[in-house]
């Protein structure tokens, strides 16, 4: 059944670390879950089989049109921008860096639209620089849920920090806190 929930995770330097902990902490969620991690072509493969022996939600390389389901997580392939068409279909497109980065979280942050009778979260995780900062910004604008991971948790506090510098940020939460307000929203 294709989802109308959906939680999209923007994560960098220290992010597959930090997911292997939130990871064995959720159940299946009701949403779909779209991670864009900073990673090239050469190694997303391998960050899906480390978050797959973690996850109880299936995890998988995002695909060209593939329509997101519930209880699913999809993975952003390195060296390509991930947009979401109707916050439902992916596009995968190769594109300019942008933030000096590809995939973008800001990219595919920002390619969301207003949902209509469903609940969106966008989670700002460890990183350097400020990808994320602005596609956060526009999730909160549209009436999504915000988060950044805490400083103390973040192995570098350079994209959650510039997140919460937006003032857009709801939560600010440990990796721990992460997890349980996502089966919060997601769950019930």
């Amino acid at each position: 059944m294709p989802s109308s929930n959906l939680v999209i995770v923007g994560s960098s330097t220290g992010g597959l670390k930090i997911l292997e902990g939130i990871f064995p902490r959720l159940p299946v969620l009701k949403a779909a879950m779209v991670i864009v991690q900073h990673i090239t072509p050469l190694i997303d493969r391998a960050f899906v089989s480390s978050l797959q022996r973690v996850s109880s939600m299936p995890v998988c390389l995002a695909e060209e049109g593939q329509i997101l389901q519930h209880g699913t997580v999809y993975l952003a392939p390195g060296g390509l921008h991930l947009t979401l068409v109707n916050n439902q279909a992916v596009h995968l497109a190769a594109g300019e860096k942008v933030n000096s980065v590809c995939p973008s979280i800001d990219v595919a942050m920002c390619s969301l639209a207003r949902p209509s009778g469903s609940r969106l979260a966008g989670v700002i995780l460890t990183g350097m620089g400020c990808d994320g900062a602005a596609g956060l910004e526009h999730v909160k604008r549209i009436g999504g849920i915000t988060i950044a991971q805490d400083q103390k948790t973040s192995v570098i506090y350079g994209m959650p920090k510039a997140a919460a510098e937006t003032g857009k940020v709801d939560f600010i939460l440990s990796t721990e806190r992460i997890a349980d307000k996502l089966k919060e929203l997601f769950c019930q």
